[in-house]
């Protein structure tokens, strides 16, 4: 959720994507055999199967209750033209249960070689969950309706497993926050289930929780254009196992981090609803973010912005953040705000097992004062040990990172035989959540790809 992107910013830098990585021009845009449109309200349960192609044009609502089934395999494209989004609504539900072998690809309508950031719109759930909002507050990106006052932290918005979302993420008007990411969460409940999830070439943020309790398992952030995982409104799901990849040529006009966590802007008035309450406090672990292992850059990037910050945590936010590791941001983590601050040191705000590495400055307070608040509580070795490390770009082999870690249409994110990534005892122990799995490794990886087999690196050159 950021400032306004430039439209004209953002056409040109389309352009600049097809062209880069165009190597054909010869295949057909969406196939007109066995193409079933989508489009204006689904109202009563159906089911989308592989045997067709499905087309979204315009915004295409689930609503009234209904269930959208989408069967293993199913291709579904968003119509450039009308900036085509499926939006779960309220009540609704999807079932996208897709498998390794046959995941379930939203992906744009342009030909192989010409697609590009923000072809489309993405995939919205809207749910009955607990958020900080004032009632009648109305959702981003022109989609229609408002927060209303739910608090069933266990709502059910269906399913997504196995699932790629590719070339979405849109600005859709000139006006501040008026994007659609990858993929929206607004007030999912816990009840839903995300897991096996990759968004590659969204146009704004990867992944958005707008408040909610949902919980998330093995999400993968490829070449996104503003955040990886952008939290916000009250948000206090878990979600264990996280890559983002980012092309280190690419950032957006307001600047790119992994994270950015929010309350809401400014994140504290009395006269809020709830007084801000619930706190945005979600718990990420084992996640994975990597720009780059060459210097870092803050100048503007041909996607329009500079890069941030791995981790920018503001507007009182209090999000934990647990055996995770950040390269190559010009800064590491920044604590922005006084409420921030004031988060971390009574321990609402955590972040334990975190390596920061590759950065120009690592640990930034962002309330203008001198940094050592945010140093003592970074580096604390007594109560709690935190277990937290700096590792300069000198070092940065140190951590024995795969050789093909930053390959951006073939990465290999398993960490060398002997990384200290991988000792258990430079691990923190994981809050006590039968939602956590053992995993006492720092980052996303162990010794298991979980992405193998499902996920796609290159979809810019893949035939649908």
């Amino acid at each position: 959720m950021k400032n306004l992107i430039s439209l004209f910013v953002l056409a040109s830098v389309l352009m600049f994507a097809s062209c880069t990585t165009s190597t054909t021009t010869d295949v057909p845009a969406t196939p007109t055999n066995n193409l079933v449109v989508l489009e204006g309200e689904i109202t009563t349960s159906r089911t989308l199967t592989a045997d067709k192609k499905y087309l979204l044009k315009g915004f295409v609502y689930v609503t009234n209750g209904a269930t959208l089934t989408i069967n293993a395999g199913t291709v579904i494209f968003g119509d450039k033209d009308s900036k085509g989004s499926l939006i779960i609504e309220k009540g609704a539900k999807i079932n996208a249960n897709g498998t390794a072998a046959q995941p379930i690809v939203f992906t744009s309508n342009r030909p192989r070689g010409q697609r590009g950031y923000g072809d489309w719109g993405g995939l919205v759930l809207i749910g009955k969950a607990p958020h900080n909002q004032p009632v009648a507050t109305t959702y981003e990106g022109g989609i229609r309706g408002a927060y209303e006052g739910f608090s069933d932290a266990n709502d059910n918005s269906g399913t997504l497993r196995y699932v790629r979302i590719e070339f979405a993420g849109v600005a859709l008007t000139p006006s501040s926050n008026s994007e659609i990411n990858g993929l929206t969460l607004y007030g999912v409940g816990a009840g839903t289930t995300i897991e096996y999830v990759q968004v590659s070439y969204s146009g704004d943020d990867s992944f958005e929780w707008f408040g909610g309790t949902v919980n998330c398992k093995y999400l993968i952030a490829h070449r996104g254009w503003d955040d990886d995982w952008d939290t916000d409104h009250g948000y206090v799901g878990r979600v264990q196992f996280g890559v983002a990849l980012r092309d280190p040529l690419i950032a957006d006009v307001s600047g790119s981090n992994g994270f950015e966590s929010d309350n809401f802007n400014p994140g504290t008035p009395a006269t809020a609803t709830n007084a801000g309450l619930p706190l945005t406090q979600p718990i990420f672990a084992n996640m994975s973010n990597y720009v780059t292992v060459g210097t870092p850059s803050s100048a503007t990037q041909s996607g329009s912005g500079p890069y941030q910050r791995g981790m920018h945590l503001r507007r009182n936010t209090a999000i934990n953040i647990y055996n995770s590791v950040m390269v190559g941001y010009p800064e590491g983590l920044r604590l922005d705000g006084s409420t921030t601050i004031a988060n971390a040191t009574a321990g609402t705000l955590e972040l334990r097992g975190i390596v920061i590495a590759n950065m120009t400055n690592n640990l930034v307070d962002g309330t203008g004062a001198a940094n050592q608040t945010v140093t003592d509580y970074f580096n604390s070795a007594t109560t709690p040990n935190r277990m937290n490390q700096i590792v300069s770009g000198t070092n940065l082999s140190t951590l024995m990172l795969n050789a093909a870690n930053f390959n951006l249409t073939a990465p290999n994110f398993l960490p060398q035989t002997g990384s200290p990534l991988l000792t258990a005892a430079n691990a923190v122990t994981l809050p006590t959540d039968a939602f956590f799995m053992s995993a006492p490794f720092r980052g996303a990886f162990g010794t298991v790809n979980w992405t193998a087999g499902w996920a796609n690196f290159d979809p810019q050159n893949t035939d649908y």
